[in-house]
């Protein structure tokens, strides 16, 4: 039984690039991106022999991301993530797949050339092209929400170790992480992410839980019946537990007001919904 070399990629990880845009009345935009490319192809010999002549530095993946800024500009995550995927592998005889996973950090205008960050919401992308094959995905990370009410949980399963009360009133809270696939590679991917998003931050607002699982769902399906330019969204729910203090040895009432918010261990759910064709 022989010892040979598996599936294998190399590139880029993590290049800063923030872009400004100056407008014609001297307003600018601003496009604030973390961008990783990982290669793969006919790499075989650098494993074995350490013969180079296949490798597309690493740096050199670098610096065609800060071109393409500057000469194509950056229409969204998606789009520049294409864009530069569609070139390595057309540019280049021995790489034959590209993937390229991009994070946007939103900023907030405060004037024609003032900003601010907007939160821990950030927006992600990841692309991969293979061949004539093209595979898009959206979604963003660590979007925070929290129901102050209008969420139970009971009828659970009981063992001998189970401690957990049931109750009929508590605080839902997650940091969402979604990913949705576009079922084409082009699409109008800033208008859809507006539209993800809205339609999660509505579901979420608009459902009364009886678990997170449920809440998942309701937020899955929103996504796609906003969004027909996608296939699935796969969602991963933290549940940011907030335990009730009890504040009667204080000589005060037993309303629950008063919390606290524990960022660990905490339950963790993950599912996929999907369009049926």
């Amino acid at each position: 039984m022989g010892i040979v070399l598996g599936p294998n990629r190399y590139g880029k990880a993590e290049t800063r690039v923030v872009r400004v845009s100056r407008g014609a009345d001297g307003t600018h935009a601003l496009t604030d991106l973390n961008v990783s490319v990982a290669l793969s192809g006919d790499l075989e010999d650098t494993h074995l022999t350490g013969d180079n002549a296949h490798v597309l530095p690493t740096d050199t993946q670098k610096n065609t991301v800060y071109a393409f800024a500057k000469q194509h500009g950056i229409a969204s995550p998606e789009a520049f993530g294409l864009l530069l995927a569609r070139h390595f592998t057309a540019s280049q005889e021995t790489i034959t797949g590209a993937r390229v996973e991009i994070e946007e950090y939103p900023w907030n205008r405060l004037g024609p050339h003032s900003f601010s960050r907007d939160g821990s919401l950030v927006r992600t992308a990841s692309v991969e092209v293979s061949g004539a094959t093209e595979t898009v995905f959206g979604g963003l990370a660590g979007l925070t929400l929290l129901n102050s009410t209008d969420s139970e949980f009971s009828g659970f399963i009981r063992d001998g170790y189970t401690t957990l009360a049931e109750t009929s009133d508590r605080i839902l809270a997650t940091a969402v992480d979604a990913r949705w696939r576009f079922a084409a590679p082009e699409a109008e991917f800033n208008a859809v992410f507006s539209a993800a998003r809205d339609a999660m931050i509505d579901a979420f607002t608009g459902t009364y839980s009886y678990s997170l699982q449920q809440t998942l769902f309701a937020m899955g399906e929103a996504v796609l019946e906003a969004c027909p330019d996608l296939t699935e969204v796969r969602l991963r729910l933290p549940n940011k537990h907030h335990f009730v203090v009890d504040c009667t040895p204080f000589g005060l009432d037993a309303t629950p007001e008063v919390f606290h918010a524990d960022d660990r261990p905490y339950g963790l759910i993950e599912g996929t919904v999907v369009r049926e064709d």
